[in-house]
């Protein structure tokens, strides 16, 4: 009867147990991410009044079986329901985040990582992603500043709104090209503003700037130059007037050392007298400037002691030959400018004593000391040493020859010194074809009645590709008085097409093999205190797109910013303030900017166990591992490694099923009554046997 009060009893506190574990379900049916837990029963002890016995052959008897009392029931488990997925409910938040798979979110108190399935973050002051609830940072890994990728390392705390990644830093144009059609019979070619291009372009502080560039017809068929004509910033004014400089010079410069500048080559001209009765101008020449830089590029100057091969009165015929000879003296930044393919830089040799020894230190090692070499093309492709001194048919006359040959083509060299300033003197011969028959005269008046506009002609020269296009002409007016002076002359450089296929040949000669000019939007002449333009980069500009077809007499070449290829590559941006967040199903976070960038901020790791109901909860929506859960590495995995995924704006809800709950409620009730009565029941035969008793 005793066992029965016992029996009675267990039931009760099992069943309450039960009737705990149900409410709590019902009171967290609306929390975020709760996982429902179920209670199961097991017996208790058993009292055995008689062990079983066997069967006993010799007396003819069977077995019994055992008489056992039970005492009562205990618990038997509480299991959660820890894989079940709850319902999704939407927030529109972004920074609320749904799981769906077995993973969970990896947060931390600062010394202690907890596990949760409650997605409910934000951010802190400090630009950390927390758990709004605890404050807790949710764990991630970090983005690679080299590469701007994941690097899956340690999870550490996210900071996705930190300072720099409110903002989008600014970065400068560094390459841009021409495309489209450069039509011969377009009149703008010819007039004297040529046909405008422009170029937008940031600067390093992202800053926007116009270039504008101006396309020109050189005359002949397939032959344009292009300059640059002005900078406009963003309100249109020109950086010219913005600074006070007296020309876009002061401000950028196109096309490098290769520009051609106003620097007149040609001094033919002396003067130009006017005849009244033929209202033209008589040329008179000097015959010491003859061929004054024409073809020989800086090879023949005034200064240059150069013998032209005639005589006064020679005649040369038609297709005849001209030759010139003289000693010419080049200067060190002469023969290392872009268009003399030389390179003068230092070596470390051997320091040597008056007799040509090697110089000893105290401790044995030879002395070496840097030494300046010239270096050229050895016409293979290859940079070799070129000798100091060469003359007559040595090999190191012959380097210097192939060296100097793309510079000054037809150019006979007999003997080269190295200066010790650098500069080197030579001894040149060269030959012209004439192009009608020339009458030779060291003085009188050539041509008389005939109105030259081109000396070259004058003299019957054929034009090289290193002649000036343009030609001074110096005249005195017909009163004596007034001296007119008209020079043409641009800053930019010569466009070539092929003029059979219509396509981009070469820009400026044809030993130019790159199709690219380089923009350097940066004050030459005038700096520091008084103009800072050093936010400005060098943007190279790609012509090899541009076309010369027939087009109606309309060109639509134009610059755009960034690389031909259509990479968006250096086309340069201003600065971008953040304008949203994405956090994508793999738990990757990006920014995004009002300059049309996008950013890498991060990702979400989560932590995945052998036997994620093993995970002790912690409250607060937490769970913690334990030995029975598996431990986590620290690192964490990718959600999708587990085909799970995230989902933003978007929150997990409990797994709670009311329905089951109260069908359980009202059975672990029933039970709890049918066990209150075992103990009703039993202390009425107790009453009924004490009075037995009396």
């Amino acid at each position: 009867m005793m066992r029965s009060l016992f029996s009675g009893v267990a039931g009760l506190k099992v069943h309450q147990t039960r009737m705990d574990v149900i409410g709590n379900n019902i009171a967290n049916v609306n929390t975020t991410s709760y996982k429902s837990q179920s209670m199961s029963f097991s017996d208790l002890l058993y009292q055995t009044t008689q062990a079983a016995s066997g069967a006993n052959a010799a007396t003819g008897r069977g077995g019994i079986n055992a008489r056992q009392i039970g005492l009562g029931a205990k618990n038997g488990a509480i299991s959660t329901a820890i894989t079940t997925q709850g319902s999704a409910q939407s927030t529109n938040n972004p920074w609320d985040i749904m799981i769906t798979g077995d993973s969970f979110f990896v947060v931390s108190n600062g010394s202690q990582n907890f596990f949760t399935r409650d997605g409910s973050f934000t951010v802190d002051g400090a630009g950390n992603l927390v758990m709004s609830s605890t404050g807790y940072t949710v764990m991630g890994w970090q983005v690679n500043e080299e590469t701007g990728e994941i690097y899956p390392d340690t999870v550490s705390a996210l900071k996705v709104m930190q300072e720099d990644n409110l903002t989008y830093p600014p970065e400068s144009t560094t390459l841009a090209y021409m495309s489209g059609i450069v039509d011969k019979y377009d009149s703008a070619l010819s007039s004297a503003g040529g046909r405008v291009v422009t170029l937008s372009f940031f600067d390093q502080q992202g800053y926007q700037y116009t270039a504008k560039f101006s396309i020109h017809s050189l005359g002949s068929d397939g032959q344009y130059y292009v300059q640059l004509d002005d900078i406009l910033n963003s309100k249109g004014d020109s950086l010219v007037k913005e600074y006070g400089l007296s020309s876009i010079n002061e401000i950028a410069t196109f096309g490098g050392q290769d520009t051609i500048t106003e620097t007149t080559l040609y001094q033919l001209l002396d003067t130009a007298e006017y005849d009244a009765a033929t209202n033209t101008y008589n040329m008179k020449y000097q015959p010491a400037n003859i061929l004054e830089g024409y073809a020989t590029n800086q090879l023949v100057n005034a200064a240059s002691n150069v013998v032209i091969g005639l005589k006064d009165g020679d005649k040369v015929a038609e297709g005849g030959d001209v030759t010139v000879t003289g000693t010419v003296k080049l200067s060190k930044s002469e023969l290392v400018a872009p268009n003399f393919n030389l390179i003068y830089a230092p070596v470390e040799e051997p320091k040597l004593d008056e007799n040509g020894n090697e110089v000893k230190d105290d401790a044995g090692n030879t002395v070496m000391v840097k030494v300046y070499h010239y270096y050229g093309d050895d016409g293979n492709g290859n940079t070799i040493q070129l000798p100091d001194a060469a003359s007559g048919t040595d090999a190191g006359l012959a380097q210097w020859q192939t060296a100097l040959q793309k510079s000054f083509p037809g150019v006979k060299v007999s003997k080269i010194e190295v200066k010790s300033d650098g500069s080197v003197e030579m001894e040149f011969e060269q030959t012209f074809k004439t192009t009608k028959e020339v009458t030779y005269k060291e003085s009188g008046n050539y041509f008389v009645g005939e109105q030259i506009t081109n000396p070259l002609e004058a003299y019957g020269l054929a034009d090289t590709e290193n002649t000036k296009y343009g030609y001074p002409f110096v005249a005195v007016s017909p009163d004596g008085q007034a001296q007119i002076t008209k020079t043409f002359s641009y800053t930019g450089n010569r466009l070539v097409y092929d003029t059979e296929k219509g396509l981009f040949d070469y820009i400026g000669s044809p030993n130019n093999d790159s199709a690219i000019l380089n923009f350097n939007a940066s004050a030459t002449s005038r700096q520091g205190d008084v103009i800072d333009l050093t936010r400005f980069t060098n943007i190279d500009i790609d012509f090899s797109l541009s076309k010369n077809y027939t087009n109606g007499g309309t060109s639509t070449a134009s610059m755009l910013s960034g690389d031909k290829g259509g990479n968006n590559l250096g086309t340069g941006r201003a600065p971008g303030e953040m304008t949203g967040i994405e956090i994508a199903q793999d738990g990757k976070i990006t920014a995004y900017y009002d300059n049309s960038c996008s950013k890498l901020l991060g990702q979400i790791a989560v932590a995945n166990f052998a036997n994620a109901s093993g995970l002790s909860k912690q409250g607060d929506n937490l769970y913690s591992a334990t030995a029975n859960s598996g431990e986590f590495d620290g690192i964490g995995d990718d959600i999708t490694k587990n085909n799970g995924y995230m989902t933003s704006g978007v929150l997990e809800m409990s797994n709670v099923d009311l329905s089951q709950e109260f069908t359980e409620m009202i059975t672990t009730q029933r039970g709890f009554q049918a066990n209150s009565r075992i103990i009703t029941t039993s202390d009425t035969l107790l009453e009924e046997l004490v009075n037995l008793k009396r």
